[in-house]
């Protein structure tokens, strides 16, 4: 009667794993994600030839780098959303604790790419972003470590994953990249309200924000020269912004045409925080809401399915990943039509990047094997017998 209840499927013996795996699968939000990288590649298409032509490459060189890196982000993608979830936590909190290591390190060994924030390593073919592999490893840690307070005699894990997300938040604003710093906190935050928090206390975590963000503004140039663009009256049309905003107005609600567009020959990062002002100016509105909307679909799809399971692991971790999502595609938009200040934000699937869509892939993986339909067992099967 319970798994009817909760939607569950049964599981049945001798079943090969991938049938099983297409039966219990969110197929819906499957073919979200694959029509988001493929939409990926189409915006590709029309925003990298001018960069690939100042840099005296191949037209379409970085089209087919995310062509190789989406295939291979795709395959991980299907592999781990086979996985079961005590092995996916296992693996994803040994790869929290690499990138937690990989991200202080960077002072040490990273490199800027000239771009005035140490977020990167250079590994000559292909360069690695540690805070894109921390993000989903953090939700599944913090999730694991907030399940963990759920038992009589488990240990402080809220506590814990808060010290964690306080760390990282302020490694990555020493960077600085206050844009994953912010993307980290609210995660946590979320699955926090998720697992029962009182509303004050969130409060006071948002009021945290609030005065370290005062006193950044105060006390550091970068943060204050992008806050002062984003509450100016004016936008000068020679900044990304200026040039993003000008061609979301040319595009309409059609856009200008596949290859018409003039964006992508002045913003430095066309292809990558603004590749959304290459696809309204080109497509125009239309593309712009079907990419929304296929977001959409994954988050709330993930989120109407974890509303059911009874495991707080599965239910935080997933609840975590998903936010994620949904909240970097929004920062994302909300900077290119100047609803957010100017940060370095990739549009997850679509803008071009090796560890961003690698990174995407495998989060992806694991929101999918978390909302898997599977039976749903007794409260005393999670929560322990009673004493």
């Amino acid at each position: 009667m319970t798994d009817m209840v909760h939607g569950a499927a049964s599981a049945r013996p001798g079943e090969a794993i991938v049938p099983e795996w297409w039966r219990t699968v969110d197929r819906w939000s499957l073919a979200a994600i694959v029509a988001l990288f493929l939409i990926g590649l189409l915006l590709g298409q029309a925003a990298s030839p001018p960069l690939a032509l100042r840099n005296g490459l191949d037209p379409f060189h970085y089209v087919t780098r995310q062509a190789a890196f989406g295939v291979l982000a795709l395959f991980l993608m299907v592999v781990v959303s086979m996985m079961a979830p005590h092995r996916l936590r296992r693996w994803a909190v040994m790869a929290f604790i690499a990138s937690f290591v990989a991200l202080a390190l960077l002072p040490v060994f990273g490199t800027d790419f000239g771009k005035g924030a140490v977020r990167w390593y250079s590994l000559k073919v292909v360069s690695v972003q540690p805070s894109e592999f921390l993000k989903p490893s953090f939700a599944i840690f913090a999730g694991w470590l907030m399940a963990a307070s759920y038992d009589v005699k488990g240990p402080p894990g809220t506590a814990i994953s808060f010290v964690f997300a306080l760390a990282l938040t302020t490694i990555l604003a020493l960077q600085p990249d206050f844009g994953q710093a912010g993307l980290i906190i609210a995660c946590w935050a979320l699955m926090y309200f998720a697992a029962g928090a009182p509303v004050p206390l969130l409060g006071g975590v948002g009021a945290g924000v609030v005065a370290v963000g005062w006193f950044a503004y105060h006390n550091s140039e970068h943060v204050a020269r992008r806050i002062d663009g984003f509450l100016s009256s004016e936008v000068d049309p020679r900044t990304q912004i200026g040039y993003a905003t000008n061609a979301i107005q040319e595009g309409g609600y059609l856009g200008v045409g596949i290859g018409n567009g003039s964006v992508k020959w002045t913003l430095p990062d066309a292809h990558t925080d603004f590749i959304i002002a290459v696809a309204a100016e080109e497509f125009g509105l239309i593309l712009c809401v079907l990419i929304l909307g296929l977001y959409m679909t994954i988050v709330v799809r993930s989120l109407l399915r974890l509303v059911r399971e009874r495991d707080p692991f599965v239910r935080l971790a997933g609840t975590g990943l998903a936010v994620l999502l949904g909240m970097q595609a929004m920062i994302n938009v909300g900077v290119a039509v100047r609803l957010l200040p100017a940060k370095g934000m990739t549009l997850p699937l679509i803008s071009y990047g090796g560890s961003s869509l690698i990174a995407a892939g495998l989060g992806l993986g694991v929101l999918l094997a978390l909302t898997r339909r599977r039976p749903q067992h007794d409260l005393d099967d999670i929560l322990g017998p009673a004493r």
